[in-house]
């Protein structure tokens, strides 16, 4: 349980702008309990995107607007901008139209170019305008299905990591899917079945829209996988944080949809 327990802070650690103020070991059975827990981040993630969210909009008098703001910009400071860069790098490289090999270099590079400025403002826009159609047109169901975005963008993180070769021998990319090499990751299927659980026994009306978010999970997985391998020959650290903004994205766009045009 100790190690389960480090490899979770290790992922706070890392993936978001917590201060965890102490040396923790990145290798070994360590890093892979941490890339067993990436649901569980992500559901971490969630839940303070959902208490931000009930609290503004139930507690005070900010208008929808001002609430959409508030949760769009806790987001991206929750995280750093961590998987934003990858974004940015991974469109840099990806519209510069050149070979898998080019492409990886280009992503290497510190300057953002045109792309990456161009994409990361289409993303970020987007996402914001999706949050504010949210929040008024409010459903029981919304609070929940805001902390799932990123339970599910991260499985996505790590079922890339399982079945995506990685594009180079070096990187951040290379050195987590290392740490996979010979797993079969059965726990990811855990904790979805933990999670459908929750919701037949708790809010089983819900439970075609949790299949809903499944669904679109498993379809950027399919989608991003086979973009990584086709446009880079494999997976890159960058790769893997633009696959979390990107599920993120496509989430977001579901549960817009389902307010605006199925339950609104």
């Amino acid at each position: 349980m100790k190690k389960w327990c480090i490899g979770f802070l290790v992922n706070i650690q890392f993936f978001t702008a917590i201060p965890v103020r102490k040396v923790l070991p990145m290798e070994g059975e360590f890093l892979q309990k941490s890339i067993k827990t990436f649901p569980l981040l992500g559901l971490f993630q969630g839940f303070i995107y959902m208490g931000i969210f009930f609290l503004l909009n139930e507690y005070t008098p900010f208008t929808a607007l001002a609430v959409a703001f508030i949760v769009w910009i806790s987001t991206i400071l929750l995280t750093g901008g961590l998987h934003l860069d990858g974004w940015m790098d991974a469109s840099d490289a990806y519209f510069s139209y050149q070979d898998a090999k080019k492409r990886l270099e280009i992503m290497k590079d510190p300057h953002v170019g045109a792309f990456g400025v161009l994409s990361v403002i289409l993303l970020l826009s987007t996402k914001f305008f999706f949050i504010y159609e949210i929040v008024t047109h409010m459903q029981e169901f919304t609070y929940f299905f805001v902390m799932l975005l990123p339970f599910f963008s991260k499985a996505v993180m790590g079922w890339s990591l399982l079945f995506v070769q990685e594009a180079k021998r070096d990187g951040l990319g290379a050195y987590f899917k290392k740490s996979v090499q010979g797993q079969r990751m059965f726990f990811y299927s855990g904790y979805i079945a933990a999670a459908l659980l929750v919701f037949l026994l708790l809010f089983p009306k819900w439970l075609p829209l949790f299949f809903l978010f499944l669904f679109v999970s498993i379809g950027c997985y399919l989608l991003f996988s086979r973009f990584m391998k086709q446009a880079f020959g494999g997976l890159t650290g960058d790769l893997l944080g633009a696959s979390v903004e990107g599920t993120e994205m496509a989430l977001w766009a579901t549960l817009w949809l389902l307010h605006y045009f199925v339950m609104g």
